[in-house]
């Protein structure tokens, strides 16, 4: 019973979340992923063999291509989330050069035979966040189921406007909550990362 209250309240979220985050102008948006990139490489040492999972946004998430381009341009290693269904997400390297291809949802993911990896760091979107990095996705659990299966729990990091902040989120035990957050405001962190 309390599971389904939850749930319901993570509905009704939802919706105020996608409204807040469509609700954001073109002009912000562009000065936003700018500002996230300069927030993620002033506050982020990366080893060179660190692993960045990135995204390849869809409908109006905050865009993190100009993170992913400057990790690919200085040789860092990349990777990209590959849905298939209600499984977990593949995490598959994305090679200098290579072409990324359709892969459900309107994203878009490298080929079936790119090596599948595990990153250090986890650029993750989402439809909201709280102070103490609790996350609203899209209630599918992909990222959580994820998470859980690694053998070692990567850095994760939130990207999202100011505009889809919540006073206070649900968190269910399952909820993996986010190391950092990036808006458009800048960088904060959450629990023991601060």
């Amino acid at each position: 019973m309390a599971d389904d209250y939850i749930e319901d309240a993570k509905a009704g979220l939802r919706d105020k979340a996608r409204s807040a985050r469509a609700a954001v102008s073109a002009d912000i948006r562009a000065e936003a992923a700018a500002t996230a990139a300069k927030a993620f490489f002033d506050n982020f040492a990366l080893d060179a063999d660190w692993i960045v999972a990135g995204y390849w946004p869809i409908r109006d998430e905050f865009d993190c291509r100009p993170i992913l381009v400057r990790l690919m341009d200085s040789g860092q290693p990349v990777c990209l989330p590959v849905t298939e269904g209600d499984q977990p997400l593949t995490m598959r390297l994305w090679q200098d050069g290579e072409a990324l291809y359709p892969s459900g949802f309107g994203t878009l993911a490298p080929i079936e035979t790119a090596p599948v990896v595990e990153p250090d760091i986890m650029l993750i979107p989402l439809l909201g966040f709280d102070s103490t990095g609790t996350r609203l996705g899209y209630g599918k659990g992909h990222y959580d189921r994820t998470i859980v299966r690694m053998t070692k729990k990567p850095q994760l990091i939130g990207l999202a406007f100011a505009a889809q902040e919540f006073p206070q989120l649900p968190r269910e035990a399952h909820d993996i909550p986010l190391d950092a957050i990036i808006t458009e405001t800048g960088l904060r962190r959450f629990g023991a990362s601060q």
